[in-house]
């Protein structure tokens, strides 16, 4: 961005946590992103990064994070300030000052810079340790538009402590490299709509921080630094800390249906779909804390995807500004169920190919699952942390008392304003039909990446449906299992892409670690994934008519006309 002389450098960028990797990989593979065209091709590098501070926390307490990154270059020292996070937390604004740093010499021999000279106004003499250490496999692209430029990365992060993995995650980021921020709106409101993009509500340093103090203390960097120090975790992060048996989770009772009625006020219907989905959600809660059977941590995974489907549908009919605290938290929850259960599907999935083969190539293809259960692992330790935290056992007890409390953020209407199911919903069913028909002239030759946001319009047609389903009367069954199918179908492609994504991935990334035998047993289930992915993309017609026919609109016609 232009800055004048009196204003600081300025950071500007888009950050979303991914539940999904290959969500990000699809997006940089295109050429084109929200108006935005490719300026040349995605690019891999792998990063280190170290954070430092003095041993009294000088950077941090004047509001900089220190980080020194090396390279082919030589070690950059960049110090930036503290995050503005504005537009629903995807937008982060910061200060930023860079230059070049030396390796094991004091700040003030560095070389001339604005970032040294800020170092070492706030540190003095001071030796600058080690807080926190991330390594990152980044796959970045950039994109520009009327000149306009973005810088578009895919991070694969790891956060180490004492020489090991303590918590892996994936972050998408989007930062303006050039023009003014208006540019980014269109990417804003392309990637808010993507399920598996969670705006980040804090930077990596921040979780990097969170994760380092659930370890030992790291050593401090350089000869002058004792030799081991207490991390400090910021005020929003000692939210995370265990709640203890302080207070009971809040428990709700639900009937079989939600029981959604046609004279509902659409508000109440759509906090009678909460409340259902959030008690079933709290079933699901001590078996996905003990994790004996997985099918607690899926079953509450889909509660939670229920839940901000049922925010989607019937939002309009809250006050934003009231509710947008339970969206975003439950948002939260959704990605941390979603990184643990995604990669449950893909071992579930592997250990059933691997039954299948013979013990030689059944060691030789362990490597792979045993990574996969290495991060799944990980990713149920920051889940539980998560659902043991106070946090959530705040949320969670506000949460409840709203879905219970008829009337609690609800909108004002005026007396002709549509305001019941049978008003509003039908536009709205028909909405959601529209999205999906909007696929059939490009079925034909629908690449993965497309049938991928089929699956998602999908999802929403029947979530939609589903809501409202004892309005719609005893015809809704087979409309509702006919968009079911579809959405299996398209299920089982993506889960056969991810897989042979992750596969293909390992085999690059451990070429130098496999021998012979496991190279090939991995190469051979990739090949096993590709074909299946090919054999579904194949055989997607069939369920597709299912949708798209003549007979189809009809019956959904007659469905919305009974309401």
């Amino acid at each position: 961005m232009t800055q004048t002389e009196a204003e600081p450098p300025m950071e500007v960028e888009l950050k979303f946590r991914m539940t999904d990797a290959a969500t990000g990989e699809r997006l940089i593979a295109g050429d084109e992103l929200g108006g935005f065209r490719a300026l040349g091709p995605a690019r891999t590098a792998e990063i280190e990064d170290r954070y430092v501070d003095t041993a009294d926390g000088a950077l941090a307490q004047a509001g900089y994070a220190g980080r020194l990154r090396s390279g082919d270059g030589g070690t950059v020292i960049t110090l930036k300030g503290l995050r503005r996070v504005d537009d629903g937390g995807v937008v982060h604004r910061r200060e930023e000052l860079e230059g070049p740093a030396v390796e094991g010499q004091p700040a003030a021999s560095w070389p001339a810079s604005d970032a040294r000279d800020a170092v070492v106004r706030l540190a003095g003499d001071e030796a600058l340790g080690e807080t926190a250490q991330i390594r990152q496999t980044r796959r970045k692209r950039d994109y520009g538009r009327d000149g306009a430029v973005v810088e578009v990365s895919v991070d694969d992060v790891s956060v180490m402590a004492a020489g090991r993995v303590v918590e892996r995650f994936a972050e998408l980021e989007l930062e303006l490299r050039e023009g003014g921020e208006a540019a980014l709106e269109p990417l804003v409101d392309l990637l808010s709509e993507i399920e598996e993009l969670v705006p980040a509500q804090t930077s990596k340093l921040e979780r990097a921080l969170a994760a380092v103090h659930r370890e030992e203390p790291p050593a401090m960097v350089g000869s002058a630094a004792p030799a081991a120090v207490t991390v400090t975790v910021p005020e929003r992060d000692k939210a995370l800390q265990p709640a203890g048996d302080e207070r009971p989770a809040p428990r709700l009772t639900a009937g079989k249906t939600p029981g959604v009625l046609a004279d509902d006020h659409l508000a109440e219907a759509g906090r009678k779909v909460l409340r259902f989905h959030l008690a079933r959600m709290f079933a699901r809660e001590a078996g996905t804390r003990e994790g004996r059977e997985a099918e607690d941590l899926h079953a509450m995974r889909v509660a939670t995807r229920r839940q901000r489907a049922a925010w989607r549908v019937f939002g309009p009919a809250f006050d934003e500004r009231r509710t947008r605290r339970h969206r975003q938290r439950l948002r939260d929850v959704a990605a941390d169920l979603g990184a643990v259960r995604d990669l449950d599907v893909l071992i579930e999935a592997a250990e059933a190919y691997q039954t299948g083969q013979s013990a030689k190539e059944a060691a030789a293809f362990e490597p792979l699952i045993t990574t996969w259960r290495t991060r799944r692992e990980a990713a149920r330790v920051l889940l539980v942390h998560e659902l043991d935290s106070k946090r959530y056992a705040k949320w969670t007890e506000e949460y409840a008392a709203f879905v219970q409390a008829e009337g609690a953020g609800s909108r004002p209407v005026g007396p002709t304003e549509p305001h019941r199911v049978r008003d509003a919903m039908p536009s709205r069913i028909w909405a959601a039909y529209e999205v999906v028909r909007a696929y059939e002239p490009v079925m034909r030759w629908a690449d993965v990446n497309t049938l991928h946001d089929l699956r998602i319009a999908a999802k929403w047609l029947r979530y939609t449906l589903e809501f409202v389903r004892e309005a719609l009367g005893a015809d809704a069954g087979p409309v509702i299992e006919k968009v079911v199918a579809l959405q299996d179908h398209l299920g089982w492609l993506h889960d056969a892409d991810v897989a042979a994504g992750l596969a293909r991935t390992f085999l690059v990334e451990h070429a130098g670690d496999l021998d012979e035998m496991g190279s090939a047993a991995i190469g051979r289930y990739l090949v096993d994934r590709e074909r299946e992915l090919a054999r579904l993309r194949r055989t997607v017609g069939t369920t597709w008519r299912g949708v798209s026919s003549l007979a189809f609109r009809r019956a959904l016609g007659r469905l919305v006309a009974g309401l």
